[in-house]
């Protein structure tokens, strides 16, 4: 219910920081989305990223046949309106990945550019200067989600009825 409310109120009044904690499958990402959703059908600018898809499209930027370059697809996630990061810690933790992170988390920090970020790390296992930035509670509200993985809970009837509604 906490993690309602409080997703509801961002959505609302995007301001600040917002953080969902919790195991896969509790819906972090759903809440996450409801909050974008609701900002584009006010017709406010969202950008929702999958964080280890966003770091295989700055690779990708590199190579010769890219369309976009590193600069631009960089500077349109670090400086969006509202930013949705969905999946951090999820990325591999190479130093460059967890520097590019960095940079964005930082940058948005300094800026308080409204953010909404899931993951399933606990703050401590974060890298200490991202996690230093997710903890400050005088910008971010970090809501701890219990609930269970709602895949995981179907019953055997639920699962049946879903395979055969594709």
């Amino acid at each position: 219910e906490r993690a309602f409310n409080e997703a509801s109120d961002f959505a609302k009044a995007p301001e600040n920081w917002l953080v969902f904690l919790g195991r896969n499958g509790c819906g972090k990402t759903h809440l996450a989305a409801a909050i974008g959703n609701y900002q584009l059908k006010k017709g406010k600018p969202v950008l929702f990223v999958f964080v280890p898809d966003f770091l295989d499209h700055l690779r990708s930027t590199f190579s010769p046949d890219s369309k976009v370059t590193y600069d631009e697809l960089f500077e349109r996630v670090k400086n969006a309106p509202l930013l949705i990061l969905d999946d951090l810690g999820e990325q591999a933790s190479t130093p460059w990945a967890q520097e590019k992170i960095y940079q964005i988390i930082n940058y948005r920090y300094n800026e308080q550019l409204p953010t909404v970020i899931t993951t399933c790390l606990p703050l401590e296992e974060m890298e200490t200067r991202i996690g230093s930035r997710l903890a400050d509670p005088r910008l971010v509200s970090v809501v701890n989600i219990m609930a269970p993985d709602y895949r995981s809970d179907l019953t055997y009837s639920e699962k049946s009825r879903r395979r055969r509604a594709r």
